[in-house]
């Protein structure tokens, strides 16, 4: 996809996409230093939200942390059920883009009455319901995204996290994050190969595997979103122990940087038992029909991700559908009212 061609650049959701790359651009990982220092005395970092403020952003963390073999303890969970928690032992970061999610609010508000000293928020708007509950919160430089589905904002989120995570073991991620936007741009803008459409818009299901940091998750709710077809999240080989028993051979899953371990077995029970379609996005060939993105090292989840919006757009044309406006799904899933 592109902002030259019309058929693209008419939609808000397609615009906010691109400008992931400015917002990456902007990133300033130095925002978290300070709380970084108050999260390392801790050890324990929490972080919830609802949908796209948390799958990628939370699990992303999650991964890197137990990757790079932190002390650090990160955990995750939607907020009804975090409610539940005692999280006194806990620094605990609650985002939610408009500031009125429901969810995220009763619970900060629920730890402040607690006399929870370390709640802190990340929002896309300034003077929230959200902010009135924690010690600080921090807004996102991306700006108030217009489309329903949530794009830009959710590669920020990740990323201040991350850069959390950064802080705490003194790395330096500088120039490698400069290569970033560059990168995104690419996996944006690279031609989607019509036969990996073409078997997308025939599925009755589209089904996702890869890693649980995140990226496979959020394309499979993006899914929902953008192209209006079913979806569904198969973390590691779960898309071989069982499911295949309800898959139909018009279904399509998608497998998120192929664990090369996983190729043989997905391919003997998928492709050969159900005789449905594979399709990888990877930065390397594979077996399966690929949507190869360029190398980025330890930044290739957020060009995973990206890829995979631009396999949802090219969809949703070739489905006919108004990218901005579903039918059914909201800007906020659950507000708070007062």
């Amino acid at each position: 996809m592109n902002l030259t061609d019309p058929k693209y650049a008419k939609f808000a959701l397609v615009q906010e996409m691109m400008q992931t790359v400015q917002t990456v651009k902007q990133f300033n990982p130095a925002q978290t230093k300070e709380v970084s220092k108050t999260i390392q005395e801790i050890g324990r970092l929490f972080l919830t939200g609802e949908g796209s403020s948390r799958i990628f952003p939370a699990k992303n963390a999650i991964r890197k942390a137990l990757t790079w073999g932190m002390d650090l303890s990160v955990s995750t969970d939607g907020s009804r059920q975090s409610a539940q928690y005692d999280l006194s032992k806990f620094a605990v970061f609650c985002a939610s883009n408009s500031g009125r999610t429901k969810e995220v609010v009763l619970l900060a508000k629920k730890l402040k009455e607690k006399g929870h000293r370390n709640c802190f928020g990340l929002c896309a708007n300034t003077g929230t319901m959200l902010e009135e509950e924690c010690r600080k919160t921090w807004v996102l430089q991306c700006g108030w995204e217009q489309a329903v589905a949530a794009t830009k904002s959710v590669v920020e989120q990740t990323l201040f996290y991350e850069s959390i995570l950064w802080n705490i073991l003194g790395k330096d991620k500088s120039a490698e994050l400069a290569k970033l936007p560059a990168l995104i741009e690419q996996a944006l803008s690279l031609p989607i190969p019509k036969e990996i459409t073409d078997y997308a818009v025939k599925a009755q299901t589209i089904y996702f595997a890869g890693y649980n940091d995140g990226v496979a998750e959020e394309l499979t709710l993006k899914t929902n979103e953008i192209t209006r077809k079913k979806s569904d999240y198969l973390e590691g080989t779960y898309a071989a122990h069982g499911i295949e028993e309800v898959m139909d051979p018009n279904d399509l899953v998608i497998i998120v940087d192929p664990i090369e371990e996983e190729i043989l077995k997905f391919q003997e029970v998928l492709a050969k038992g159900v005789g449905l379609k594979l399709v990888a996005i990877a930065d390397r060939d594979t077996p399966f029909a690929t949507i190869r993105i360029p190398s980025a090292g330890e930044f290739k989840p957020y060009v995973l991700l990206c890829a995979g919006w631009n396999l949802l757009i090219e969809i949703g044309l070739a489905k006919g559908i108004n990218l901005d406006k579903p039918e059914r799904a909201r800007k906020v899933g659950n507000e708070l009212i007062l």
